[in-house]
């Protein structure tokens, strides 16, 4: 059992918009030998799309929206990857994901530098104290300096680094990087489907202006010289702590400084480690089963109209057809076919062991941080959904088809895509999200998945929130004078719908006994 946890690797991909994840992922992919020929994600010439977009509107528009799971072996290990999407209107998919991953890779394009929708992935991640490693992507076209780099890094996700390669020039200049964790010089060729041959060289010899030339040779030995004056040396702990964060430099789409970086990472990186519940902290050697489910799909296949529910494994082993109890319904199921993925394409597992994500077939039965375990209660937290900022009324485009659409928004607020207040003035469908983007796809998924048509109607609202009070009167009083602005989510809780921050904290101010949430968790 040990041996199984000890060679999991979970971990996420994330970043800012095109920074290269999807292309990072897919790279990955090659040299775990799960895909042969790498298909360029913007070209339109070539109709191969990522792997890991694989919804119809992913492959339009270039940009992953939902996060994909791919796992594959390498050299030993056993690589669980979550390819996250990096547009801020999708954050809250990436926000659930990072509860499931043991670590992270942060992918940063060499040319911009740090960008907003990374320093607040970098803010989730130091509350969990999860592990950051850095790839320095696009190093093939001109960007910025390094060492300028490197600073911002360390000034804007606050996080100390450390480089562990380093490039020789950029753009059309490059000639490749030396790697400082194997202490040997990869010399790049341009190529998206090759890899690049490693050169033993011995820095302190002349081998090295044989190979990059005298001025190169010069700079690269001055600047492994200051690498080694200011940046801390290299320790394990202090990353697997999070306080330092490993640095790497290449170029994911020319498939350069990828291969150093996995053969580093299945070293480096922590195997499974212990989940806090509510009750007690979960250890991934425990005998017993326990898992809780982070993310849901619907049409996965669109031939058939099913769910699927993502578990992580937290503990033990889990056994196909064993009974294991759903804690929140408190009853007990049998999974006859679970699966494991490859983006969408998916083969039945017999077994899975801590560290793991499983696809379990969904019927309606699981929401978002539900437990599933071998009998004990246990109740994970931490999957929080946040208070949308845009808002819309929901209205059936085709009277024929009330059906498929109530059933489509159904499953598609069960992903978490978005959130679904009904107005109690006027019995309306009210749907939040974080980002205009999730409008288009919600209307897009409704229409080519469930064949129902929608439109929007214009809402004005500032902020939605969620209240409680222990004074019953007060909360009548408050609901009587607001009236026309409360709501009910999905689990029948009384939202209140503000429409300006003014108003917001008037409320705040005349009911002092009640409760605002602006998070889904309390």
């Amino acid at each position: 059992m040990n041996r199984e946890i000890l060679r999991r690797r979970t971990f996420a991909i994330i970043s800012h918009p095109d920074a290269g994840k999807t292309t990072l992922t897919e790279k990955l992919l090659l040299f775990g030998g799960q895909i042969q020929v790498a298909g360029a994600v913007k070209s339109n010439k070539i109709k191969k799309t990522a792997t890991s977009d694989w919804m119809e509107i992913e492959k339009q528009r270039g940009i992953s929206v939902t996060t994909s799971v791919m796992e594959f072996d390498y050299d030993g290990y056993k690589i669980n990857i979550l390819d996250t999407p990096g547009h801020q209107d999708f954050a809250e998919d990436t926000y659930r994901t990072l509860t499931a991953v043991d670590s992270v890779i942060i992918v940063v394009d060499s040319a911009k530098g740090v960008e907003a929708q990374t320093r607040k992935l970098m803010e989730v991640c130091r509350m969990r104290k999860t592990p950051v490693i850095i790839f320095m992507n696009k190093m093939d076209r001109e960007g910025r300096d390094p060492f300028e780099l490197l600073d911002e890094i360390e000034e804007e996700l606050k996080i100390k680094v450390r480089p562990l390669s380093w490039p020789i020039e950029q753009g059309q200049r490059f000639k490749g990087v030396y790697n400082i964790y194997e202490q040997k010089l990869d010399l790049y060729t341009p190529s998206k489907q090759t890899v690049t041959e490693k050169v033993e060289v011995d820095i302190n010899t002349d081998e090295l202006e044989r190979n990059i030339g005298d001025e190169q040779a010069a700079k690269l030995r001055a600047d492994l010289e200051l690498i080694e004056g200011v940046y801390p040396a290299f320790d394990v702990d202090t990353y697997l702590h999070g306080d330092l964060a490993p640095v790497f430099f290449g170029s994911a789409l020319n498939n350069f400084g990828v291969k150093e970086l996995l053969d580093c990472f299945v070293k480096i990186a922590p195997c499974p480690r212990p989940v806090m519940a509510e009750e007690r902290e979960v250890r991934p050697d425990e005998e017993k089963f326990t898992g809780f489910i982070f993310k849901i799909t619907a049409n996965i296949d669109p031939n058939h109209r099913s769910c699927v529910a993502f578990c992580k494994v937290c503990s033990g082993r889990f056994v196909r057809n064993a009974p294991y109890k759903h804690v929140r319904q408190n009853k007990t199921m049998r999974f006859s076919s679970p699966t494991q993925f490859m983006a969408q394409k998916k083969s039945t597992v017999d077994e899975a062991w801590a560290g793991d994500i499983i696809g379990l077939p969904d019927n309606g039965n699981f929401k978002i941080g539900d437990t599933m375990t071998e009998g004990e209660v246990l109740h994970f937290r931490g999957l929080p959904s946040f208070s949308p900022e845009l808002f819309k009324y929901i209205e059936n485009d085709d009277p024929m088809k009330a059906k498929q659409l109530a059933k489509g928004i159904d499953q598609l607020m069960d992903e978490g895509v978005a959130q679904l207040f009904v107005n109690q003035f006027n019995g309306r469908k009210i749907i939040g999200t974080v980002g205009q983007l999730q409008f288009e796809v919600i209307q897009y998924r409704l229409e080519n998945e469930y064949n129902a048509r929608c439109r929007w109607e214009p809402l004005s609202l500032y902020k939605a929130c969620w209240i409680e009070s222990d004074d019953p009167e007060e909360l009548e009083a408050f609901k009587k004078r607001k009236y026309q602005f409360m709501a009910r989510d999905r689990e029948g809780r009384d939202v209140f719908l503000a429409d300006s921050n003014y108003v917001l904290q008037m409320a705040q101010n005349d009911f002092k006994h009640i409760r605002f949430h602006f998070t889904s968790e309390f």
